[in-house]
């Protein structure tokens, strides 16, 4: 079963010209992209954070494959939700299910082989034009994540760098930062949450915003990311970008943050 489009013609365009327009617009040239472990990149519609993405997926070289982990916004189906089989459409064309991958995460005694979790979610749709344009290749293995403890983010991303070890792919957490506060409020409670993330504290991003009540809506797929990363390796973290929904709408009083880095 194939999983159709839930957001084209509202977070980005329908149009697959038009879409892919604008997708290679907003990833630019792409020099000096390198390998990467995993990325974070937001979610918004285009318009508000699909600068930061583009940004952020021009530094990287996408591969064969990639993991995507977004967060569950509409608190249906399965804590951790992977899609089984089949493709995702976008207006780009379809992105197959790594079958190899996804059946190594689904031995996983945390993970749930759904469909509901994902079917009306966008935080993970919105990443593949990106992921597409940058690796017309590419085969993905989607997994949708509720609200888990830091113990049960710890657990999952060991079976997921044990899977990667086998099937190397990027890692893509699925992310905006905080929510309808004013810029600067935001900008200090963004730096306090990615001052962990840069420092590949996996951990301490989890305590930081469950104890400060950050609203960053993906916290789980970015702390999973960073210990799966950490499992795989990885040594440095980049901020790409940050920015916020107030530079494009001029409204600095009720914003949302946006971030991009890349984990090396």
């Amino acid at each position: 079963m194939d999983r159709e489009p839930a957001v084209a013609g509202r977070f980005y365009p329908a149009s697959p010209a038009a879409l892919r327009a604008e997708v290679e617009d907003l990833i630019g040239a792409a020099t000096g992209a390198e390998p990467a472990l995993g990325v974070l990149v937001p979610h918004a519609g285009y318009r508000y954070s699909g600068a930061v993405a583009g940004e952020t997926y021009a530094r990287v070289r996408v591969p064969r494959r990639a993991v995507v982990l977004c967060p569950n916004h509409t608190g249906r189906g399965a804590p951790v939700a992977l899609w089984p089989d089949g493709a995702w459409q976008t207006p780009l064309g379809p992105v197959a299910i790594d079958v190899e991958l996804t059946a190594l995460l689904a031995a996983s005694p945390s993970v749930e082989l759904d469909r509901e979790a994902h079917l009306g979610e966008h935080a993970l749709e919105v990443q593949l034009p990106f992921l597409q344009v940058r690796q017309p290749e590419l085969t993905l293995a989607a997994l949708c994540l509720g609200p888990l403890t830091e113990g049960s983010c710890e657990g999952l991303a060991q079976a997921l760098a044990a899977a990667l070890r086998r099937c190397p792919a990027l890692l893509v957490a699925s992310s905006d930062m905080s929510h309808f506060l004013p810029a600067p409020a935001a900008r200090a409670q963004d730096e306090r949450a990615l001052s962990h993330l840069l420092r590949l504290d996996a951990r301490g991003l989890h305590d930081t915003v469950r104890r400060e009540d950050i609203s960053m809506c993906g916290v789980v797929p970015a702390t999973v990311m960073l210990f799966a990363a950490r499992e795989l390796g990885a040594s440095s973290a980049e901020l790409v970008r940050y920015a916020s929904s107030g530079d494009v709408t001029g409204d600095l009083e009720r914003v949302v943050g946006y971030a991009g880095a890349v984990i090396r």
